[in-house]
């Protein structure tokens, strides 16, 4: 609970073996004790004291530890809420430490990166932005700008007085070294994406290439069904999988052919949409079968895209290798492998870390953008920075480059949180679970 009466709810309910005013009570401590419903024993439970200011909302919460169970938690929550307390929204607790001034806008939506991480660098990268490494970087840019901005108010707002007149110099050098650090953060999110996100990998092939055996072979699990019989995978299968710190986003999809059946044709068609938006295309053929209408169909649909190539089943005599006319044309690597006995899986994962450069993702000494909504205001302030430069060179009067310069310090407000609309704070939050 959190809140002015969350102790006074607490006390309702709660007997400490050992009593103690609340008063002497101090912060971050626990207590052992019994909840009680009349004189009913509900559980023995430890009980956490945070007073504020000093807790996550910055007001007096306390924490119910009990042996848990759904009746024994259910009945303490339903004493809560009979003698005052009010269910939280989803992530309300975050919601007032961000009201409240604890926290800033980046840092509160930290925590959902956090809670929602799939790898260990997606947690590391919300971690950075909840110790505020983003947060001090955006401060940094604002005090250069602000720096400026001071004077050059004070000579439009009162020409009267005798201030140090700006010159188009200063404004141009703060200019200069805002977009080079605004363009570097922008830049940082096509990390960010692939940290957050994963690398959304289209694995397509004609029925019995391989497709699902490969995808069973990189798990290292029997997730998709294998049949000598084609067309088994009308649907797509969606698993992930982590290389190098990074999530991979395995697509297996329905095997490419001119499919008579109604239903594998719509799985077909959805292949060939996922592999036209994916990240990364895995292509694999059977290299004991010479090439189809529907493998050079494929060859097509890689590309111009980020692809590898897979000579499936080299433990069969092949009829087709990396020399064959049709793959000599293209550039993209070629990886010999046996799914069924998991051959050339290692080789496949050390070619996906060199095309992504997973290993050269370090977030040690770097701020890297995971959010799409601060990429976009970001990429907003660089516009403003670009406009606040084109009214210096064209001689413009200095309340005009005035303008668009207080457009970029929004933009960057915008992005801690302090210029900010209540539908958009109300939007983020509703992304939280219940009790964060």
């Amino acid at each position: 609970m959190s809140g002015k009466n969350s102790f006074k709810i607490l006390e309702k309910i709660f007997k400490p073996k050992t009593p103690q005013k609340i008063e002497e009570i101090k912060g971050y401590t626990i207590k052992y004790g019994t909840i009680h419903e009349n004189k009913n024993i509900i559980d023995e439970v430890l009980v956490s004291y945070f007073k504020a200011p000093k807790s996550y909302t910055t007001e007096n919460m306390c924490e119910i530890n009990s042996h848990g169970g759904i009746v024994v938690v259910r009945k303490i929550l339903d004493l809560c809420l009979k003698n005052g307390a009010e269910l939280a929204e989803p992530g309300e607790f975050t919601k007032r430490a961000f009201l409240n001034g604890r926290i800033d806008l980046l840092q509160a939506e930290s925590v959902i990166d956090i809670i929602d991480a799939k790898s260990e660098k997606e947690a590391r990268a919300g971690i950075q932005q909840l110790e505020g490494k983003l947060s001090q970087e955006i401060k940094q840019i604002k005090q250069k700008i602000m720096d400026v901005m001071v004077n050059l108010e004070v000579s439009i707002d009162y020409p009267e007085y005798d201030v140090e007149e700006v010159t188009k110099e200063e404004l141009t050098t703060m200019l200069t070294d805002t977009k080079k650090r605004l363009k570097t953060l922008e830049k940082s999110f096509d990390d960010g994406k692939i940290i957050k996100e994963g690398i959304k990998t289209a694995i397509i092939g004609k029925p019995n290439a391989g497709k699902s055996s490969l995808l069973n072979a990189i798990l290292k699990e029997n997730r998709a069904i294998v049949t000598e019989y084609e067309g088994t995978t009308r649907d797509t299968i969606e698993e992930f999988i982590t290389i190098n710190g990074i999530p991979l986003k395995l697509i297996d999809t329905a095997g490419i052919r001119n499919a008579k059946d109604e239903v594998e044709k719509i799985g077909i068609e959805k292949a060939k949409q996922i592999a036209k938006n994916a990240d990364l295309i895995i292509a694999i053929f059977d290299s004991n079968k010479k090439l189809t209408s529907e493998d050079k169909e494929i060859l097509e649909l890689i590309k111009n895209k980020k692809a590898i190539i897979i000579l499936n089943k080299i433990d069969l005599k092949p009829a087709i290798t990396e020399e064959t006319e049709e793959f000599k044309q293209i550039k993209n690597k070629i990886i010999k492998t046996s799914a069924l006995k998991g051959k050339g899986i290692e080789e496949l994962k050390q070619k996906i870390t060199q095309l992504f450069n997973l290993k050269e993702i370090e977030l040690d000494n770097e701020v890297v953008i995971t959010n799409l909504r601060h990429k976009n205001l970001i990429t907003k302030a660089i516009h403003n920075v670009d406009e606040a430069e084109k009214t210096i060179q064209a001689n413009m009067p200095i309340d005009i480059v005035s303008i668009n310069i207080k457009n970029i310090l929004e933009n960057l407000n915008t992005i801690t949180g302090e210029e900010v609309s209540e539908e958009i704070i109300n939007e983020i939050f509703a992304k939280f679970c219940l009790g964060k």
